[in-house]
């Protein structure tokens, strides 16, 4: 086989001293999964390991990559991804995704826990409650999408403007208001799970421009699907860059 140095390397530390069945079963899949994404991938751009790795497990979220998510835990904590920010992402991920689809990773980080005695629960990461959500929501809407969200909860008609009212109380109140992840991580990470998941491309450019707007920048934005290719493949990597560019146009009306 002919792994790379560097491909070798930056396997070991994602698992230490751990090697894959495949190498036995399919040998030659690994040389070139492993070469392109553990040495050409990672090599590629600047990306810090922590901020990969919180972008890899969400986009493994958002395609439903739940063996690729349950192995990739071990890595991203290696490289300090903490439990509490795993928990958010799935968490958040609640409100893009569907509990329907986040139920099983959030069992996939509980057992990751066991098995590594951390205790469970984790500390209450939330900041508002059943008063303050709307109210705080807002701001959050505000401070990420700009002052023309300070009334978008009232917007629609009336037979589905409560759906608005729950973006501004439980998407942003309960969940863009929590500890653990700050506004940039939880932009990057809603992109991650609108690319990864497909089919949600209107969002994707508003989530796109709201990225850019809080200073991850078209660049970054870049990196990031640079560094999620081999988890979701060429199509919506390239669906997502589309609408990086189409964000930016936006912006510059």
């Amino acid at each position: 086989m002919s792994i790379t140095k560097n491909a070798k390397e930056y396997h070991e530390k994602m698992f230490p001293e751990y090697e894959s069945q495949l190498l036995k079963t399919d040998p030659e899949f690994i040389e070139l999964f492993d070469n392109f994404a553990f040495d050409e991938v990672v090599n590629q751009d600047d990306l810090d390991d922590k901020t990969r790795f919180i972008a890899i497990l969400a986009i493994l979220l958002g395609c439903q990559g739940i063996d690729g998510f349950k192995t990739t835990l071990k890595a991203a904590y290696n490289f300090g991804v903490t439990p509490v920010e795993m928990k958010e992402i799935v968490y958040q991920g609640t409100a893009y995704l569907g509990i329907g689809r986040t139920f099983p990773f959030l069992h996939a980080i509980n057992d990751f826990c066991t098995k590594n005695d951390i205790a469970l629960p984790l500390e209450r990461q939330s900041t508002t409650d059943r008063e303050s959500r709307l109210k705080k929501g807002i701001q959050a809407q505000v401070d990420i999408f700009g002052e023309g969200m300070r009334d978008f909860y009232k917007s629609g008609p009336k037979e589905t403007k409560h759906i608005n009212h729950w973006l501004a109380d439980n998407c942003f109140g309960d969940y863009y208001t929590r500890n653990g992840l700050d506004y940039k991580q939880r932009e990057m990470i809603t992109f991650c799970f609108l690319a990864a998941q497909g089919g949600c491309e209107p969002q994707l450019i508003s989530h796109a421009a709201a990225n850019i707007g809080i200073g991850n920048d078209k660049a970054f934005l870049i990196k990031i699907v640079s560094q999620c290719l081999p988890y979701i493949g060429y199509p919506r990597s390239l669906n997502a860059l589309r609408c990086i560019n189409d964000a930016e146009k936006s912006l510059e009306k």
